[in-house]
């Protein structure tokens, strides 16, 4: 079953606040969900958003799959970078980074050296037939 986190509408008429709810990504808007994790009122100063992070990053970690406004609603809360923290893309201040193999650098005297050979054996092949 094909699982997001999305927003369902509430509210009267030119008077909407929004669930943050996970739920199978087949049911309309405002159909029937799996749970909610927050709330959030774009029309009070500054906007509200409530989000429970440990549900929300519980349910990303199974696969849930969230909308663009409601990525932008879990960067906000946080609950985007404690997942993924936990998964490992993020490294927390103090976590020391694993060491990278870097290829070995290349010497640009060794490079210019190798175009001369060549060039000076390019040279002798065409004067040794002109000379014929």
């Amino acid at each position: 079953m094909p699982v997001k986190i999305r927003l369902t509408r509430l509210g009267k008429k030119k008077q909407p606040s929004y669930r943050v709810v996970v739920m199978d990504s087949r049911k309309p808007r405002d159909g029937k969900y799996i749970e909610q994790i927050g709330r959030y009122d774009a029309r009070q100063e500054p906007s509200l958003i409530e989000i429970d992070n440990a549900k929300a990053v519980k349910w990303l970690q199974n696969g849930a799959q969230p909308t663009d406004r409601v990525k932008k609603l879990l960067e906000i809360s946080g609950a985007w970078t404690e997942f993924k923290v936990a998964r490992g893309d993020v490294l927390v201040v103090g976590d020391t980074p694993e060491p990278k193999t870097e290829p070995a650098p290349v010497i640009l005297d060794e490079i210019v050296e190798e175009a001369a050979v060549e060039e000076e054996t390019a040279e002798a092949a065409t004067e040794g037939t002109e000379e014929a």
